[in-house]
């Protein structure tokens, strides 16, 4: 029971406001970062993918992903007056489009707004669940735990597809619970809602289409472990929602067409028409993609097929650790003997995305399971409310202790992610340490956001010329040296030598240099860095011990090759 005159009362009046503060702040935050970084690798692939469908009305660029992000990651450029250049590699098109725009960082920073309204739509989510199934005190809680995440803000701040799958995953959830539970007398308005959100997270990102079955399956069965309703009570359950659910099918099949301008043609692996042949064509291709496996690194170890505990790692890393508690804390209590089945629905959406990507031969990242923070920020409010009686306040020996807890879990959080901004796509907790890049590189750590504070760092050290090993765009045919020093603000570049470091200064990408898959120990792993700039390894070798050093990386390399 919420008292009136307490802190739980006026967070339960004022919950919105609270909300939508919250909100405000993380969009102050996540804009923050839209000038300082650099396209990373997908960002201009997406916008590519997006133009065209756009401006053409096809989509056959690359069908790997659906539509949906990547059409409004180009929205806002394409309004600008941003038009494609037709080059047949997307991801040239992509980064020339860029380049050779009036105002490069504008266009940026335009693709990037395009994600953000569905970082806005999963923190509706989390409000609207937390406040249905739970209290209205405790749904500001949940939204603030979920924006201070520092993973959820990098990938909010990012021209890519990741975020939509959270937001319109977390929708199609919630809409399936909320049709589950609806009286007859609203059942056919809920499943229009739930038709069209499971087509938007369909059209977001094909793995929704495991991950929503999957987690609708295991809040199965915790509904039926909690309830415990005979098969004639559940077959009745069936009959009374079978109509609804099939009119939410095609409503919902109906709106993935629209979302491939309702085209019509031969799939061609199967070498039959269909509506929305693209579709079938994109799904096909990343079961392929998952079934040949994907180039991954764990724990100074390269992969083509992955890890099953790759996902629990990166969790554990990439999550703040005062999370983890309250996360720990409120799952306890979600799945204690006494709680509705309704608890543990926020820990079955999670574990449906969880488990069946741990099956997955396709390990580059905490943002392909992204939409668990939407049901582990409800399951930590929930902890933190049991830890500070928010709800449920109780005058006993040990209720300032638990406040006291509370707040301090909720200070590490929040101060977690601001020390480290904008800095949160490389974030890493303290059970990392010091060198993150022997854990996890790629879009964990770098994925070629620091090239432009790269250049401004050269400019303030009066480098001339310098040699990088960088990861994409710049490992594509480079783009004129107009283009990298008006966008990147770099010097002239030469390639580093993998044998011996040039005089000078040489910088590095953790993710080139982790997953090269030399035979011999690399000169940059027997010496330190002299800086680093974001995720990036400067080296200064001065001119008298340049040939020192070079000598004894050959002494390596022949000793490696013995």
């Amino acid at each position: 029971m919420i008292l009136p005159g307490g802190i739980g009362g006026f967070m339960e009046r004022r919950s919105l406001a609270l909300a939508l503060g919250l909100i405000a702040i993380a969009t102050i935050r996540i804009a923050a970062t839209y000038g300082v970084f650099s396209f990373t690798i997908d960002e201009p692939g997406h916008f590519a993918c997006g133009l065209e469908y756009l401006s053409k009305h096809v989509y056959r660029y690359e069908t790997q992903h659906p539509p949906l992000a990547r059409a409004a990651i180009a929205l806002p450029p394409y309004l600008a007056g941003v038009r494609p250049l037709g080059e047949e590699n997307r991801n040239l098109e992509g980064r020339d489009v860029i380049l050779q725009s009036r105002s490069p960082n504008r266009t940026l920073a335009l693709m990037r707004l395009g994600i953000l309204p569905f970082f806005w739509l999963a923190c509706g989510v989390v409000y609207l669940w937390c406040r249905r199934h739970f209290a209205g005190a405790v749904a500001p809680l949940a939204v603030a735990l979920f924006t201070l995440l520092p993973p959820v803000l990098a990938h909010a701040g990012l021209a890519c597809t990741d975020m939509a799958l959270a937001a319109c995953l977390g929708a199609a959830f919630l809409s399936l619970v909320l049709w589950a539970e609806s009286p007859a007398s609203s059942r056919w308005k809920r499943a229009a809602v739930l038709g069209l959100a499971a087509a938007l997270a369909a059209l977001s990102k094909f793995t929704a289409l495991l991950y929503l079955p999957a987690a609708a399956g295991i809040a199965l069965l915790f509904y039926l472990a909690a309830e415990r309703p005979g098969p004639r009570k559940l077959a009745g359950l069936v009959r009374e929602r079978a109509a609804t659910f099939a009119f939410a099918v095609l409503a919902g099949a109906l709106v993935v067409w629209a979302g491939y301008w309702f085209s019509f043609g031969k799939v061609p692996a199967w070498n039959i028409k269909l509506p929305a042949p693209e579709f079938f064509d994109g799904l096909l291709a990343a079961q392929s993609h998952n079934r040949e496996g994907h180039p991954g690194y764990l724990l100074g170890h390269y992969s083509l097929k992955g890890w099953w505990y790759y996902f629990p790692v990166v969790l554990a890393v990439k999550t703040p650790i005062a999370f983890l508690v309250l996360l720990a804390v409120g799952t306890y209590a979600c799945i204690g003997k006494f709680s509705r089945a309704a608890c543990r629905l926020p820990l079955a959406f999670s574990l449906g995305i969880l488990l069946p990507a741990m099956t997955s031969r396709v390990d580059i990242g905490v943002r392909l399971i992204l939409p668990v923070y939407i049901g582990f920020s409800i399951l930590a409010a929930v902890g933190l409310d049991r830890l500070a009686h928010v709800t449920e306040p109780r005058p006993s020996g040990s209720f300032f202790l638990g406040q006291a807890a509370a707040v301090v879990l909720l200070l590490w959080t929040a101060i977690a992610g601001a020390v480290c901004h904008p800095d949160y796509l490389s974030y890493f907790n303290e059970f990392a340490g010091s060198e993150p890049a022997r854990i996890l590189v790629d879009s964990d750590l770098d994925w070629g956001q620091d090239t432009k504070r790269l250049g401004r760092r050269l400019r303030q050290l009066g480098v001339q010329e310098v040699s990088v090993m960088l990861i994409e765009p710049l490992t594509l045919p480079l783009p004129t040296e107009e283009a990298i020093r008006r966008f990147y603000g770099l010097p002239r570049i030469k390639p580093v030598d993998v044998s011996s470091p040039g005089e000078g200064w040489n910088v590095l990408s953790p993710t080139v240099a982790k997953t090269l898959g030399l035979s011999f120990k690399p000169w940059w792993e027997r010496m330190p860095p002299t800086e680093k700039v974001g995720a990036l390894w400067l080296y200064r070798v001065p001119a008298i011990g340049a040939k020192n050093k070079a000598q004894s990386s050959r002494r390596g390399t022949e000793s490696g090759r013995r």
